[in-house]
């Protein structure tokens, strides 16, 4: 870790040190600029310690387990003995220790500062760590987001994801407050570790930002797994005894299980960090930016989970990077949220980008949009791997195909090409005239392609 007691004015100077400010650090130091990145916790933020990389290490964990008990359907006569929480955490954490320690060692290559200390903007070049201020001819504000709790008290039975990540037992119940990615990514790992799941969600549907098309297929799916979901409901309460939680909905019912996982979402940290104090607008928190996401104060701009959208950290690592370069004056490219790819890790898996179908026909006109659903019971490799599911292509009346939806076991493998599709505005001419090797699952987004090109194949 570079010494930042020598140093304290920067070409650069970013304020928390998650997926967007490091990645605006790394691509700013490669364009020649000097670099101070203040963290107060740990570096890798949300992502690399309580978000993405540790449940995605739980929900490969729980693939494991479904495999062993599937195994005697392929003639592989696999029982599931049990599931040790304990050794899963140890784990999950030593591949996130693995990434930490590389990450550390990749911003002392290159050369970043690295400022330990909780930061305050105190100025419009000035951010304050520990009574020491520096000094940034730039200013990158990248502090992230936590979880929403909707004043919920977080503690003993009562969790949210980071607190789920750290448990060393299996729940035998367990309820989810919340039905989007973060709740059906971990009611997917704990119904695989042989908990009972039962999902709350205030709005009409599971997953409900995704296309109409996918959130039928994940719920039929859900059902058939076991997983219980109330939608359409709010709670009131939550309180937990000796023996577990209750939960009480506005309508005078009640839930009773193990533990309580509290999944509504995130909000950003900007509380008491001096945006406003500058003159930073806010709406609810979040700091509002232009399309080149400058403030509109002096040489500040602000990435990540803290400006509104999507709070991915393949976005956070994009508005990093695009930063970095408009300050270097390279003019980088916007990409609007839309035509940024999501993936929700809940088998079935879920990867979309673009309009979904009713958000099309919103833009364009219900009459200037077009759709072709496909479904993996016709792709060889899906029934392979014994999954279900669809591929949705939405077009623009003889235009670009402008959202690609997919939903099956391991389909967020196939995003890659989704989000090229998309984004350079491909016609389904022109992916049905490329070569999808076989037997594979990206074979479906040809097949897809060539049925809304008018030359269907296996469809």
């Amino acid at each position: 870790m570079a010494d930042s007691a020598t140093t304290t004015e920067f070409d650069v100077l970013v304020l928390g040190g998650g997926s967007a400010g490091y990645a605006a650090a790394l691509r700013a130091t490669k364009l020649g600029l000097s670099v101070g990145l203040i963290e107060g916790n740990k570096l890798g933020g949300t992502c690399l310690h309580t978000g993405c990389i540790p449940t995605k290490a739980y929900l490969h964990a729980a693939e494991l387990a479904e495999n062993a008990r599937e195994g005697a359907q392929y003639g592989v006569n696999t029982t599931l003995e049990s599931v040790d929480m304990g050794k899963v955490r140890s784990y999950k954490d030593g591949v996130v220790a693995g990434k930490y320690k590389g990450l550390q060692g990749l911003l002392k290559m290159r050369k970043v500062t690295v400022i330990e200390g909780w930061g305050k903007l105190v100025g419009p070049d000035s951010i304050e760590v520990d009574g020491t201020v520096y000094k940034g001819k730039n200013i990158i504000l990248a502090s992230g987001s936590t979880s929403k709790t909707f004043g919920v008290e977080i503690g003993g039975r009562i969790m949210t994801s980071t607190e789920a990540l750290q448990i060393d037992f299996t729940p035998k119940s367990a309820i989810i407050l919340g039905g989007g990615v973060i709740g059906c990514e971990f009611a997917s790992a704990w119904n695989s570790f042989g908990t009972d799941v039962q999902i709350i969600e205030g709005l009409p549907s599971l997953v409900p930002n995704e296309d109409p098309s996918v959130i039928k297929v994940v719920e039929r799916a859900f059902k058939k797994r076991g997983i219980k979901a109330s939608t359409g409901k709010f709670f009131k309460s939550v309180e937990q005894n000796d023996n577990g939680v209750v939960v009480t909905m506005e309508d005078g019912s009640t839930y009773e299980a193990e533990v309580c996982l509290v999944a509504v979402g995130r909000g950003p940290v900007t509380e008491g960090l001096g945006y406003e104090d500058q003159g930073i607008t806010m709406d609810r928190g979040f700091v509002i930016t232009n399309e080149r996401l400058h403030t509109g104060v002096g040489n500040i701009y602000a990435v990540g989970d803290i400006v509104p959208g999507l709070q991915l950290a393949h976005r956070g690592y994009q508005q990093g990077i695009f930063v970095a370069e408009e300050i270097a004056g390279l003019k980088p490219m916007v990409v609007e949220d839309v035509n940024i790819p999501k993936v929700t890790f809940c088998d079935p898996e879920i990867a979309s980008v673009g309009y979904t179908q009713p958000k099309a026909e919103e833009k364009f006109g219900k009459e200037n949009v077009e759709v072709q659903e496909y479904n993996l019971a016709g792709n060889g490799k899906s029934s392979i791997l014994g999954t279900s599911g669809i591929v949705k292509l939405v077009r623009q009346k003889e235009g670009p195909i402008v959202g690609v939806h997919m939903v099956g076991g391991r389909m967020s493998e196939q995003i890659g090409e989704a989000q090229l599709i998309v984004n350079w505005e491909a016609y389904p001419e022109d992916v049905a005239s490329l070569i999808h090797a076989h037997p594979t699952q990206n074979e479906s987004i040809g097949e897809a392609a060539m049925a809304l090109a008018g030359k269907p194949l296996h469809g």
